[in-house]
């Protein structure tokens, strides 16, 4: 629900942590960055707070975004699997989701729902994103390599495994998927035919806390911006959360308030507000 009227939310001074997801959020429909929220951004950091991304996608496939923002510091990619130092080049820190456990999860789910397609990101600041068979990219600009078979998608360490159902939606899929894996991993949901096995315990909240704490940010001062329930652990983690106006009904239900769409600058509508 959007905060009531007589709701009024900490001013400019109380944030020194600016974290937005990409897809949905920060990114427009064709994966762009508007003038205008880059121009929020670089607002925000003239006053002294510092943009993190945090994202689903992996460092490899953030880092041509990355360069559009001029960023050189930091960035939680992999939905919390690494901490990625953009101008270094190198992960400070980063998981990898076992596969054998990724196999027996998707062994699990495939015998309550029948036959899944997947597709795995693998580990490192130079790893694929495999896709067996039957598999369509929800993003068709990122770049992919298709397999043979499904065993191919284990020949490397991996940070995630990605999911498609041909009939049942993304909700009911991915609570499918919980009830079935159990511990053997996290279930999350990061947009529009992006249903994720992560490493157990890991989300977006863990990373962004690794990440903060290397800079000496901390929760109580920053602002987080999303729109699918895989920011959810970013809101109950932040001081603040702002989902946009085509968010997810689960997140919107915990946001603290709602901006506009990403098609329509959201985030720079309340950037610009928190730092006139």
């Amino acid at each position: 629900m959007a905060a009531p009227p007589a709701y009024s939310p900490p001013t400019s001074p109380a944030f020194s942590l600016v974290a937005t997801d990409l897809d949905g959020t920060l990114l427009r429909g064709d994966d762009t960055l508007s003038d205008r929220s880059l121009a929020a951004l670089a607002r925000a950091g003239r006053a002294g707070a510092r943009h993190l991304v945090v994202t689903g996608r992996p460092a490899p496939r953030v880092r041509p975004l990355l360069d559009d923002l001029g960023c050189t510091g930091l960035a939680v990619c992999g939905q919390g699997a690494q901490v990625y130092d953009a101008g270094a080049h190198r992960l400070l820190w980063s998981v990898t989701l076992d596969r054998e456990l990724a196999e027996a999860a998707l062994g699990k789910i495939e015998a309550e729902v029948g036959e899944v397609y997947a597709a795995v990101d693998q580990g490192g600041v130079d790893g694929l994103t495999l896709i067996e068979p039957g598999y369509l990219m929800p993003h068709p600009t990122l770049p992919a390599v298709r397999v043979r078979r499904r065993d191919d998608l284990w020949c490397e360490p991996i940070s995630k495994v990605l999911l498609r159902h041909h009939a049942l939606s993304d909700d009911e899929l991915a609570a499918t998927a919980r009830a079935a894996v159990g511990s053997l991993a996290t279930v999350t949901m990061s947009g529009p035919g992006t249903v994720e096995l992560q490493p157990c315990g890991v989300n977006k909240a863990t990373g962004l806390a690794l990440a903060a704490d290397h800079l000496g940010l901390s929760a109580e001062r920053a602002v987080a911006f999303g729109d699918m329930p895989n920011d959810i652990p970013m809101f109950d983690w932040a001081a603040h959360g702002v989902a946009m106006a085509n968010a997810h009904p689960e997140l919107k239900a915990v946001a603290d308030e709602i901006t506009l769409s990403n098609e329509d600058d959201g985030i720079a509508v309340v950037l610009e507000r928190l730092f006139p």
